[in-house]
């Protein structure tokens, strides 16, 4: 991943968090100082205006607007939101673990459980067969 762009001091991290990992690409994003992630030739993160935007599965933003830590992306400002987007300020939650779930998405990896509700599932015993 080339990391020639002028990137925000905000958004370093998580584009490092990235460096290397196959098929992503950092890119210059719309407006002064943006910049995109992309997996796929597909946005899974960005910033707009110091904020970071994030791809989400809907119920996961529904959440996470519920929970005060960001707001759904309206990129018109007309009030039509995206319901996949979210908008996150810095210091309201963990940007790269905010970003790691968005390439799960993205990436064809499915819903994620979020990190911090993650609870492993039970084992499952394989049932036994009696051979004649």
């Amino acid at each position: 991943m080339k990391k020639a762009l002028d990137v925000p001091a905000s958004f370093a991290k998580v584009a490092d968090a990235f460096a290397g990992q196959a098929g992503v690409t950092l890119e210059k994003g719309w407006g002064a100082g943006n910049v995109v992630l992309k997996v796929k030739k597909k946005i899974f993160a960005m910033t707009i205006k110091g904020d970071l935007v994030a791809k989400l599965p809907r119920e996961r933003v529904d959440a996470l607007v519920v929970g005060g830590i960001g707001d759904r992306f309206d990129p018109r400002r007309n009030g039509k939101v995206m319901k996949e987007w979210l908008v996150v300020p810095e210091g309201k939650a963990s940007w790269i673990a905010l970003a790691r779930e968005a390439h799960h998405f993205v990436s064809g990896g499915g819903e994620p459980a979020p990190a911090q509700s993650f609870k492993p599932r039970r084992a499952v015993r394989a049932k036994r067969t009696s051979r004649p």
